[in-house]
């Protein structure tokens, strides 16, 4: 029997429901019990010019990310995109990715996850501190329990490569 939601319902702008994961910001708005776990659904408030992560490759999940406001710039494989608002730019498993604000005001994506899941590892991340706060030691643990490959020595050359910087909480 089905465990999602079967009723209308509207996810508030304050709801509430939010954290910091070390450079951006997390919304949490569908979690995977609501969803049957097909899907997640978290929104990405970003400082200008801040990259989100790492190079990193998820081995469970796709992700889309839907942008809102502002501009978000993404490496997927060894391609660069831009994405506008309007745009929709679709990070398959088991690609090397990351994304970043490719402007100077701030940006808001939507993050399709599916299958639904990845969005714990939001929620422990922000319970470490962030990528930045976390113990090398928990952060490769959460990595490893959701099958998320990350290249943290990759943030350097990140940041000089597409003049980014490490984002501040908006």
């Amino acid at each position: 029997m089905s465990t999602a939601t079967t009723s209308a319902r509207i996810v508030p702008a304050d709801n509430g429901r939010d954290g910091f994961l070390g450079s951006i910001g997390v919304r949490f708005m569908i979690d995977g019990p609501e969803s049957d776990e097909r899907f997640s659904l978290v929104e990405h408030p970003m400082s200008p010019h801040a990259l989100a992560a790492p190079l990193h490759r998820h081995n469970r999940e796709d992700e889309y990310s839907y942008v809102l406001e502002g501009s978000l710039g993404a490496l997927l494989g060894d391609e660069v995109v831009i994405g506008k608002p309007g745009d929709l730019i679709y990070k398959p498993r088991a690609q090397w990715h990351t994304f970043w604000n490719a402007g100077d005001t701030p940006a808001r994506i939507l993050e399709i996850i599916s299958p639904a899941g990845f969005e714990n590892f939001f929620v422990e991340l922000d319970a470490l501190g962030g990528a930045l706060e976390a113990p090398p030691a928990a952060l490769a643990e959460l990595c490893a329990r959701y099958e998320l490959d990350m290249q943290p020595d990759t943030v350097p050359g990140l940041l000089e490569r597409f003049d980014l910087v490490i984002g501040d909480r908006i």
